[in-house]
């Protein structure tokens, strides 16, 4: 029998990142840690950078080649990670 004030722990967990205003970092490390998700593996194994700086995902890749695909693919991939997180996270893709 649940009391009143019983949560479950995915609440929890969300009301504590919002109470201490860290859920938008969160989710931008999740973004980071998940990079070939997105973008696959053989791409980020070329990626040497990636940060988030004001809603602005920053990505230095070595290949020149790759860079050109991702840069055509750049709105699908800001619309994939968009999608994730369910939250408008990334407003551009920047690669260096």
């Amino acid at each position: 029998m649940r009391k009143t004030n019983d949560k479950y722990l995915k609440e929890a967990l969300e009301q504590m990142l919002k109470v201490y205003k860290i859920k938008r970092r969160f989710d931008e490390t999740a973004i980071v840690a998940h990079w070939a998700d997105f973008v696959g593996k053989a791409v980020a194994n070329r990626t040497k950078e990636l940060y988030i700086h004001d809603k602005k995902l920053f990505v230095r890749i070595e290949s020149s080649v790759i860079k050109n695909e991702l840069h055509l693919m750049r709105s699908q991939i800001i619309a994939k990670i968009n999608a994730e997180a369910a939250d408008e996270l990334i407003t551009d893709l920047i690669f260096l």
